[in-house]
């Protein structure tokens, strides 16, 4: 037997979607975004590992743009991914990579104030318990928990609001609230906000007092289920270990997962290179560094992003001399988070698919779908959706 490991690294994108004049951040069109060019543009970028696996002719591949500093001959197998679901979020990426494109359109909350309906708004009040909720609107997480704390631990109010992505966030504070309460009130809330066909609800707890507010660790993501089995599924059916790093358990709702780790982007690194040594014979290992998007993409950032790029390929370049004979990782991702670009969401973009473990090889324009079908073949095992292996 061997081993799979699927690293996604969130929002890494490569431009050149073909629909990309279909998504929008606010007025503009995503048409031209490209999340790794234009970082490697606006300052060096040094990503020896990912570059030799093929990550710079990934990108030229997939949009034909300039990529300076990363010109390397690949050693490693590379292509560049298409998205075919109608979004540019984190289920719609980790779905259709996983083997099961998203069959329906998603439901987004208006970028109005109110952001929800009453009814939606009065369900809410009485989980919670509350005579009110603060917010109610599109908001920046960090910026909304700023503007609204005091008022939410004086009032036991919880703070709700939502983003361009099919998504409602709930963030409260884990002392003066309550963990428990928060994750009770998002876990009892997400089957009437998933008959809506929205995607995500996400409970987002916090701590601090006095204007010095921090999120913790705690966040969990309340999915809908996916509409078919995934790659995941299809290895636990085969009686293989799936190992879920990241929020990889959250976006599948647990199905077909064996055991979840969690923890910023540094303790999750942790977590794989130890699954690096100790996952069994014949496992499948899903990860999501999920920091790329969170702090640096919808931030902004670019040297932060250009910062956390060189920090996971340095650590990948330790991880990858580890396999074992006969081992296969790939480094992709779900959607791009272009920090050059107008506003703060996701950009529609194409993305890497970085093969190691099966020699060097182009493998060309391919589909997400792809991804999943490659991974059931390197395990020899059935798979249930669509998409034809890479191997």
């Amino acid at each position: 037997m061997t081993r799979a490991f699927l690293v996604v690294i969130d929002s890494v994108g490569i431009g050149g979607a073909p629909d990309a004049d279909a998504f929008f951040n606010g007025s503009r069109p995503d048409t031209g975004a490209n999340t790794v060019a234009h970082i490697a543009q606006a300052q060096p970028l040094k990503l020896p590992v990912m570059d030799a696996l093929g990550l710079g002719a990934a990108i030229r591949l997939a949009s034909g743009a300039d990529t300076p500093g990363l010109d390397a001959d690949p050693t490693g197998a590379w292509g560049a991914a298409t998205e075919v679901s109608p979004g540019k979020d984190t289920p719609s990426g980790h779905w259709e990579l996983a083997g099961v494109p998203v069959p329906w359109d998603w439901t987004y909350f208006p970028d109005t104030q109110p952001a929800f309906p009453d009814n939606l708004t009065a369900l809410i009040c009485k989980l919670a318990g509350t005579e009110g909720i603060l917010g109610n609107c599109h908001a920046s997480g960090t910026a909304i928990i700023d503007a609204h704390a005091a008022e939410h631990m004086r009032t036991g109010w919880p703070i709700v609001y939502t983003s361009a992505d099919s998504v409602l966030q709930i963030a409260a504070h884990e002392e003066s609230f309550g963990l428990d309460r928060l994750l009770t009130l998002c876990r009892d809330l997400a089957p009437h906000v998933h008959a809506m066909k929205v995607g995500r609800v996400i409970a987002r707890p916090f701590v601090g007092t006095d204007g010095a507010y921090t999120r913790t660790p705690n966040r969990k993501d309340y999915a809908i289920a996916t509409p078919a089995p995934t790659i995941c599924d299809d290895a636990q059916a085969a009686g293989r270990r799936v190992h879920a790093v990241g929020k990889i358990g959250d976006i599948f709702s647990m199905r077909g997962i064996d055991e979840v780790r969690k923890g910023d982007d540094r303790t999750l690194m942790g977590h794989l290179s130890d699954l690096v040594d100790t996952a069994e014979e014949g496992s499948f290992t899903f990860a999501n560094f999920v920091e790329f998007d969170s702090l640096y993409g919808h931030r902004r950032d670019i040297p932060g992003y250009a910062g956390h790029l060189e920090w996971f390929d340095a650590e990948l370049g330790r991880l990858l001399p580890r396999l074992r004979d006969g081992d296969l990782l790939i480094v992709t991702a779900d959607h791009g988070n272009d920090p050059s670009w107008t506003g703060t969401d996701h950009t529609r973009e194409r993305v890497p698919v970085l093969v190691y473990g099966i020699g060097a090889k182009s493998l060309g324009q391919i589909a997400f779908v792809d991804v999943a079908a490659t991974v059931a073949d390197h395990l020899g095992i059935p798979h249930t959706g669509p998409g034809k292996s890479v191997l």
